[in-house]
């Protein structure tokens, strides 16, 4: 299968650029992944298609404030952008201007509460960078650090909260799971109150996930890894679901490829963690998930592949033509599709 099965053509003017004001009145597209039928709603009539005995799956991963504007002792501009921990103060970096951070150059950000020193330059053009503070890094980062935001988003976020779903907890993320950013609180208290369980997963975003399919043949290209994790009450959780026969429906692709990477052949689920490289593609087939909940993806990304992978390659270009064609806000602070 070519990549380029996987176009769409997309006016530029549909990439939306900030978030709504409140989060669950976006457009929800439900799309029948049998019978390809496309239903037009707002997010929070999302009770609505679930039922009592459902488990909602959430990525509880925070998104990392990684974007660092500094600069050099001579005074040019720096940015660095935190990809991996690699600890003792050490973290893999993208740095712009790359030519200008050699191997013990200085970076100093804030007024020098925070200062980094080129380590090592990798064979990618990354940087290994260890950082110089008091206190705790996290907190550093939550006062310095902004978002960072796809490379689609031009407009400066002005509540960096509105880039964090309301259950995130778990910091480590280079992108938000953004399927998840149209809950509010109010709306899972009223799907829990339906009888909905909710459950939830850990998968750091890395920022592999903006990475385009270059090769020709989708199955020649290669996943970069991510951390997930599934605890003992989410498996227990996700087992009795199972159980009953109700349906495990996925807040997110990166939730999907959780699951789908950490489910046991017999379809069960125990409490594990793993690095993986899942690439879900038309063929593949699913042994843990039975409904989507997702946002509008790029064209001939590895997350319209695997949307596509789920309802069909031409139930899900078809609705993104309607989609398209209905003015639908896309991408990440852009409207949902659930696909059950």
């Amino acid at each position: 299968m070519k990549t380029r099965d996987f176009w769409y053509d997309l006016p530029e003017e549909l990439i939306a650029q900030t978030p709504l004001e409140q989060r669950d009145t976006s457009r929800l597209l439900v799309l029948d992944r049998k019978t390809g039928k496309v239903t037009h709603q707002h997010f929070y009539k999302i009770i609505e298609y679930l039922q009592p005995g459902d488990c909602l799956v959430m990525n509880d991963s925070r998104v990392l404030p990684a974007r660092l504007l500094g600069h050099r002792p001579t005074g040019g501009a720096v940015e660095l952008l935190l990809l991996r921990d690699m600890g003792n103060k050490h973290w893999e970096c993208l740095a712009k201007p790359g030519r200008k951070l050699q191997e013990g150059q200085e970076v100093i950000f804030g007024d020098g509460e925070l200062t980094a020193t080129v380590r090592q330059v990798r064979e990618d053009g990354n940087r290994v960078v260890e950082f110089h503070y008091e206190g705790i890094f996290l907190e550093v980062l939550e006062r310095l650090g902004k978002m960072p935001l796809p490379p689609y988003i031009k407009t400066e976020l002005q509540d960096q909260e509105r880039y964090q779903t309301v259950y995130s907890k778990a910091t480590g993320s280079a992108a938000a799971p953004t399927a998840g950013l149209h809950f509010t609180n109010d709306l899972l208290n009223a799907i829990r109150c339906k009888g909905v369980k909710t459950a939830f997963v850990t998968l750091h975003v890395g920022l592999g996930t903006f990475r385009p399919v270059k090769a020709e043949e989708i199955s020649d290209h290669h996943m970069h890894s991510e951390l997930c994790m599934i605890n003992e009450e989410t498996a227990a959780i996700l087992n009795e679901t199972k159980a009953s026969g109700g349906r495990v429906i996925c807040v997110g692709t990166t939730s999907c490829r959780t699951l789908e990477s950490l489910v046991e052949d017999d379809g069960t689920f125990t409490a594990k963690s793993k690095w993986t490289d899942i690439f879900i593609y038309p063929g593949y087939t699913f042994k843990a998930m039975d409904g989507l909940i997702t946002n509008f993806h790029l064209p001939e990304s590895t997350l319209v592949m695997l949307v596509s992978a789920f309802a069909g390659r031409e139930n899900v270009l078809a609705a993104y033509e309607e989609a398209v064609r209905e003015r639908y806000r896309f991408f990440s602070f852009g409207d949902a599709m659930t696909i059950l």
